[in-house]
């Protein structure tokens, strides 16, 4: 990337700006494939910002180029006002300890109890006396309904409350960004209810930066503050949830409507049918 290196990578033209990520001119093609050509994004500070798009637009790859986890091939992505791909290793590392990911499979260690999920983090990264640390793990798992199951092995826990217990574990360091991938599939009504509250629940609480990846637009619009919907490489529609619902594209009516074809071709490219089939080409 062409960027100009700033200590620490922050960058004195965006640390004003109200956008936590800000990326702009993303360029990332990978094996052979634009995934993004030249899109900009702004997430604002506090709010919940949806990421949508039918599967394979990118939107995984998207939440590993503002962790750090993969290089773009051009453009800037800035989190907190430092731009990621200037940062050193320890730097990198460093801003990642500021953001909580809750994984689309809860990645809960199976090992462990849900206490010691919880805890893990705190464990792993600072040293702090057992008493503190039980006090934390509590409040979290409070937070999240779950204060009871503290000693309940994984293998226990319904779907909708593993994803709950990864919430808590997700947020036990009070991070600036949440990064929520999927998290509500696989759940029934209610779990995904419960989770969905939190979701809307902790951000206005704790005024974290949250980015939401999902398929589902009736909890999104629940949830979210701002989306983008991501298709060809492009930022094809943004706007409020209830602005997107009644947007009359070809790109909008074919994502929340559910249609089989459009933009979004139900036919993946191929060659000429009639000479898979053996026949001379326009015959079949």
């Amino acid at each position: 990337m062409n960027e100009t290196n700033h200590p620490n990578g922050a960058d004195p033209a965006t640390a004003e700006t109200d956008a936590y990520v800000q990326i702009r001119g993303l360029h990332t093609v990978l094996n052979g494939k634009v995934i993004f050509d030249g899109i900009d994004l702004d997430i604002p500070r506090g709010k919940i910002t949806a990421i949508m798009g039918p599967s394979g637009t990118g939107k995984t790859t998207l939440l590993r180029h503002i962790t750090g986890q993969l290089d773009a091939d051009a453009g800037a992505i800035r989190v907190d006002g430092r731009n990621v791909p200037d940062l050193s290793r320890n730097q990198l590392f460093d801003l990642r300890e500021r953001i909580g990911y809750l994984f689309q499979n809860s990645a809960l260690l199976t090992d462990f109890s849900v206490f010691e999920n919880v805890a893990f983090p705190l464990r792993q990264h600072l040293r702090l006396p057992e008493e503190i640390v039980r006090n934390i793990v509590l409040t979290r798992l409070q937070a999240v309904g779950l204060r009871g199951a503290a000693e309940l092995m994984p293998a226990e826990l319904s779907g909708g409350m593993a994803r709950r217990v990864a919430l808590a574990r997700a947020i036990i360091r009070d991070p600036g960004l949440m990064i929520y991938d999927e998290p509500f599939v696989g759940l029934d009504p209610i779990a995904l209810n419960q989770v969905l509250k939190l979701i809307r629940t902790l951000n206005d609480t704790l005024g974290i930066t949250s980015i939401l990846v999902a398929h589902e637009f009736a909890a999104v619009r629940r949830a979210a503050d701002h989306v983008y919907l991501i298709a060809g490489g492009k930022v094809a529609a943004q706007g409020h949830p209830d602005e997107l619902a009644e947007r009359d594209s070809p790109w909008t009516r074919q994502f929340f409507g559910g249609e089989a074809d459009g933009p979004v071709p139900f036919q993946y490219p191929a060659r000429d049918y009639a000479v898979d089939l053996g026949f001379p080409a326009g015959v079949a």
